[in-house]
């Protein structure tokens, strides 16, 4: 094995077995793959997703980069980027080599079986964001694949859902189809401007059209889960079709009923409830929910999920404490960042550390406010990250202030992981927009991370100016409002040791910053002791009530002069 490298390169053996435990034939022998590209789509050469075909009893199915898993190799449209293997496992073990029957110029990421007239594949690029769905026959490779759907995926509202699935006699995932393969069911999130509504269609594979059989209806968000109505494996009708349906609502957590349709699609669906769970957290039921759109600088449409305390109203109680808790993402193109992905009629589970919970102490919670990183056509996102990340922010402050929400000196910034990386990034450039921030199982210092990180697939040697800049380590010097800082101990997340934090926290300490480190013991870099949890939530509370929870003149007072530890 190699320290260089994790588990999943290590040199392997994958070999077939019979169930009497007799090794009948080595599929493949991978060396161990220390020289894979550094760039996004690139794999390790050989085959690899080695696995059974899950409508046949036992055929092997495997890939191979035929482009040595090297994305710079250019393969022109049509070509053989990935290609993708099939044998039946008594062939195999007879010595028989595996035959091509599928293959695509970009990355191929799966397969989705019906039987050998029916499959569906998938592939997609990075660089350029687009999704290929292809439909085909693995028993005739002969024929041409047909695409079905080429789109970006960054686009959401271009989603047209995914097939729905149903478990055959070998208990396995297939597609699910009707009337000789001619139909199959999409389902999807609805993503729109009117926010998302989930669906369900049904798609006709000859003439390529949809019929739009059900979709969630406001004021409930609705969802179809898994088919009801394939517990023995075998084939039915349309007509037979139930589904485990959830609903909710801001109020109300999910509850779960079958849906069907005994009169056919044109007709009202029939449920059967079969839940009645009691709401999670009862002192925060009626807490109050809304969705917010607004306009970055640039004209880049954001959205933001305000939460209030139950019985709050901005006009009686005025401004009250604010806390921002968000998580940069990049996009290529501003249409794409600026896409309604929310609904106002979700509920609102809150987790051991989620910054909810903080409305039981009478703070604002600006929950997830976009804060998209564009670059469009061959710029790079990241060219530009603080001043799109810092615009983003003025952006949200301005909406909850004008709202009566908020009090401009009262706002607090918090994220968790790459939030916690925007959280130290808008304290240092940003000094003037908040009172402290929390930055939970971060990084801070990119020449810790030098060969690409989240979305950024450059390495620091070909971007170097872009690490610096985005690094808010060698911007302590700069930071003069309070900052919490929380890590595991053992964090194993690629990128977020807990070193990120100790050296972040030296530079602040040594620079004056009101600041304070600490370290969840044998935590990783998500948080699960009840003891870690418990401890975690002292400290954002203790932190926020020291430098957030005073609004008015008090509250410009404190904005005007740093506090100390």
């Amino acid at each position: 094995f190699s320290y260089a490298v994790p588990c999943g390169r290590f040199p392997k053996r994958v070999e077939l077995w019979s169930r009497e435990g007799e090794m009948l034939r080595e599929i493949a022998y991978l060396p161990l793959a220390e020289d894979i590209p550094i760039s996004f789509n690139s794999c390790r050469r050989g085959p690899r997703d080695i696995q059974w075909r899950d409508d046949k009893p036992a055929e092997l199915v495997y890939t191979i980069a035929a482009d040595e898993g090297d994305p710079k190799v250019e393969v022109e449209e049509g070509g053989e980027r990935d290609v993708v293997y099939k044998v039946s496992a008594s062939d195999f073990v007879s010595g028989k080599t595996p035959e091509p029957f599928f293959h695509t110029d970009l990355r191929f990421s799966g397969i989705l079986w019906c039987n050998d007239d029916l499959a569906f594949g998938w592939a997609s690029w990075w660089k350029t964001r687009r999704s290929v769905w292809y439909q085909f026959s693995p028993g005739s490779p002969e024929k041409p694949k047909e695409i079905l759907f080429d789109r970006n995926y960054e686009d959401a509202y271009s989603d047209p859902g995914v097939p729905v699935t149903r478990k055959n006699k070998m208990r396995r995932s297939v597609l699910a189809t009707f009337e000789d393969d001619r139909y199959i069911l999409l389902e999807g999130e609805g993503y729109s401007p009117k926010g998302n509504h989930p669906f369900l269609d049904l798609f006709d594979l000859q003439t390529r059209t949809s019929k739009r059989i059900w979709e969630s209806k406001d004021p409930n968000y609705e969802s179809v889960g898994s088919f009801m109505c394939d517990g023995d494996g075998e084939d039915f009708a349309l007509d037979d079709v139930s589904f485990l349906l959830s609903r909710e609502n801001p109020n109300e957590p999910s509850q779960y009923s079958t849906i069907s349709w005994p009169n056919g699609f044109d007709s009202e669906p029939s449920e059967k409830l079969l839940s009645d769970f009691p709401h999670p957290h009862p002192d925060l039921k009626d807490l109050q929910k809304k969705v917010l759109r607004y306009k970055r600088e640039d004209g880049t449409d954001l959205t933001a999920t305000l939460y209030t305390p139950p019985g709050y109203d901005a006009q009686r109680d005025g401004p009250i404490p604010c806390l921002l808790w968000a998580y940069p993402r990049e996009f290529k193109s501003k249409e794409a960042a600026g896409q309604i992905r929310k609904s106002s009629f979700t509920f609102s589970y809150i987790g051991g550390t989620s910054p909810l919970l903080f409305l039981a102490q009478k703070y604002a919670i600006l929950d997830g406010p976009t804060f998209p990183i564009i670059g469009e056509d061959d710029e790079e996102p990241n060219d530009t990250f603080v001043k799109q990340l810092v615009t983003s922010a003025e952006a949200a402050i301005d909406k909850v202030v004008e709202l009566g929400v908020a009090d401009r000196n009262a706002v607090a910034v918090g994220g968790h992981s790459y939030g916690a990386f925007m959280t130290a990034n808008l304290l240092a450039h940003a000094p003037d927009l908040f009172c402290c921030g929390i930055a939970r199982s971060g990084a801070y210092n990119r020449t810790l991370t030098p060969f690409g990180f989240q979305a950024e697939e450059r390495t620091i040697w070909q971007a170097k100016e872009t690490y610096m800049k985005m690094s808010p380590y060698l911007y302590a010097d700069e930071i003069t409002k309070p900052i919490l800082l929380i890590h595991g101990d053992e964090d194993n997340n690629t990128g977020t040791s807990k070193i990120q934090s100790e050296r972040f926290f030296s530079a602040l300490k040594g620079h004056g910053v009101p600041s304070k480190l600490v370290l969840l013991p044998h935590e990783s870099h998500g948080y699960r002791a009840k003891e870690s949890v418990l401890h975690c939530l002292h400290e954002m509370e203790v932190w926020l009530e020291r430098y957030c929870n005073v609004v008015g003149e008090e509250a410009s007072a404190r904005q005007a002069v740093a506090p100390k530890l």
